[in-house]
């Protein structure tokens, strides 16, 4: 018998004994076991936004107000989700609708959101091409898991949420497309042009996370015509395509004359090379509930289907036959969207009025219009100016600190969303909080401003 175990009787089998002399110390255990991890593990990245929220509910815990325009979520306090849909997920589960979908969602969801976009959009999608699962972020890993390999090039523009991320996932070559302020932080045709050559997917969010920008009929459609031509060529050489990932999760949320448009819509050859995502939980106010799809060619969505089954990223059974329901009520929906889409702008608006009405009195902030989703892209145009301690600005992370701090408003900067430069630009998210938070915030971020002087 090994001096390392020790088969006492009674016992359930035999027991692994490790010398005291041959055990690790805490220290070298952890690096031990660091050692062992693979790099995508090593270098993976948690959430900014989730950090940010620490600091949150330490103030809060003080006793401090704080208006906390950091999550892109929805307080259900502020914003329940539909009455409809919470009553169809209650018969479901008294009807024991409690066990596996199938692995491509279920056909009633399948069918509902086929026919949504058909009605919403235009879009004629066989069933096949609709694949449900658990929200949008399995849908978007899905895209990447099913068009990309390790050292493909993937284009993203920044800001964006989380492409990055996804990129290092799949050990993907990621592509920047700088933005700018003037084109609503959207991707241009001619800032994708140069970087096309090579690359397998491009990645479009329209309304865009984290700007609450719209891309525009005419650059959506001449963004199209760089990939055709582009995939034209590739064609003739028997290069693979250029996919498009277009993640539309907060398509239902534009405000004013603002629209919403699809590749397909306008170029209708565009169907052969788009990748839908989207999701319940934006247009429903539905995060939680987990109800997401991709709609793509068959072959593609066939692919996704078996990759998301193996990681179990299906939509719960119960959730996915209400939400179908609800999908399949034109009245439901148009009725919530009236009363939802009110109060987002509502709350987008009085923000963007308070920032122009501080701008006007000369102090250092802009915003952009709001135009779709539930977010405020603002600049607070801080740096080099001197803080009331004296410290000189420097970086957003301080005028981010300052503004919390100060005038107890959480906000968070772009860099959370792949953007580099300290230009000052932060997202407002507004499904946390109600109009009086607000104006009651306004008057202590002027305030906050006003305190500050140049260095």
């Amino acid at each position: 018998m090994s001096n390392n175990v020790s088969d006492q009787a009674g016992s359930a089998g035999p027991t692994l004994l490790v010398a005291a002399d041959h055990m690790p110390t805490a220290a070298a255990g952890e690096a031990a076991a660091r050692a062992g991890l693979s790099a995508v593990a090593m270098g993976i990245v948690g959430s900014e936004i989730l950090k940010i929220a620490a600091s949150v509910r330490v103030l809060q815990a003080q006793g401090k107000s704080i208006c906390n325009l950091t999550v892109g979520d929805f307080l259900p306090s502020q914003f329940p989700i539909p009455a409809a849909l919470q009553a169809a997920i209650v018969r479901a589960y008294e009807k024991r609708e409690t066990n596996y979908p199938p692995s491509d969602g279920m056909p009633a969801m399948r069918e509902a959101v086929r026919l949504l976009y058909e009605r919403t959009l235009g879009l004629s999608y066989p069933i096949e091409s609709i694949v449900i699962c658990g929200g949008a972020r399995p849908a978007i890993y899905g895209t990447y898991r099913a068009l990309v390999e390790r050292g493909d090039r993937v284009i993203f523009p920044t800001p964006s949420w989380n492409n990055n991320h996804y990129i290092h996932l799949l050990e993907a070559v990621p592509v920047e497309c700088q933005t700018r302020p003037e084109d609503g932080f959207m991707p241009t045709a001619k800032s994708l042009a140069p970087l096309v050559k090579g690359a397998r997917l491009l990645c479009l969010n329209s309304p865009l996370n984290p700007t609450g920008t719209v891309l525009s009929e005419a650059e959506l459609r001449r963004i199209c015509e760089l990939v055709l031509e582009e995939n034209h060529r590739r064609a003739a050489s028997g290069e693979k395509p250029l996919f498009v990932m277009y993640d539309q999760v907060y398509y239902a949320l534009t405000f004013g004359a603002v629209q919403h448009y699809t590749p397909p819509q306008l170029m209708p050859e565009m169907t052969a090379y788009t990748v839908f995502v989207d999701a319940i939980s934006k247009s429903l106010c539905a995060t939680g509930l987990r109800v997401g799809w991709a709609v793509a060619p068959p072959y593609i969505t066939a692919r996704m289907r078996d990759i998301l089954g193996h990681v179990g990223a299906w939509a719960p059974r119960a959730e996915q036959l209400a939400a179908a329901e609800i999908l399949r009520d034109e009245k439901v929906l148009s009725d919530f969207h009236v009363v939802m889409k009110s109060e987002v702008q509502q709350r987008l608006d009085l923000l963007h009025q308070g920032f122009a009405a501080m701008q006007s009195q000369g102090l250092r902030v802009t915003s952009i219009a709001p135009q779709g989703a539930i977010y405020l892209s603002v600049q607070f145009a801080l740096h080099g100016q001197r803080l009331p301690s004296g410290q000189v600005i420097t970086s957003n992370e301080q005028i981010r600190a300052y503004l919390l701090e100060s005038a107890g408003m959480a906000v968070v900067a772009f860099q959370a969303f792949g953007m580099k430069e300290e230009s000052g630009w932060f997202r407002l998210s507004v499904g946390a909080v109600s109009p009086s938070e607000i104006t009651q915030m306004l008057p202590r971020v002027e305030a906050a401003l006003s305190a500050l002087q140049p260095a």
